[in-house]
């Protein structure tokens, strides 16, 4: 089992940059791909990006193709989300997500454990 915690998030004009984080704990983050998944007002949550159980592998929504990015540090038990050229669309609560699959996944259906979110507002 593993323990996921989201911070960074915050207020920020369009064009802006900002860095989620996300903090796991227990010793079994290594066996988790991971992903960001974010949810707008009045939305659906919808997939972000993941990465794979290794690092090797990312993938991203069509929406932030070219602005964000997504990465791990297996020593740190850390996940970040590096968010460039921020668009007030991309406001909404951000979420980590782990799951078992070594490929990580798009669907939210594959991912077991969830942080509680950290709010992104981008707003002139």
């Amino acid at each position: 089992q593993v323990q996921l915690v989201e911070s960074g998030g915050g207020l920020v004009q369009p064009g802006g940059s900002l860095r989620l984080s996300c903090a796991a704990s227990g010793r079994t983050f290594n066996s988790y791909g991971m992903g960001w998944f974010r949810q707008a007002p009045g939305k659906e949550r919808e997939f972000v990006a993941a990465i794979s159980r290794s690092g090797g592998h990312t993938y991203y929504g069509d929406s932030v193709k070219g602005r964000f990015t997504i990465s791990r540090d297996r020593a740190e038990n850390m996940m970040y989300l590096q968010m460039n050229n921020l668009k007030p669309e991309d406001t909404a609560v951000y979420y980590c997500a782990a799951t078992l699959l070594a490929g990580s996944s798009l669907r939210q259906r594959d991912y077991a454990y969830w942080g509680q979110g950290t709010q992104v507002t981008v707003s002139s």
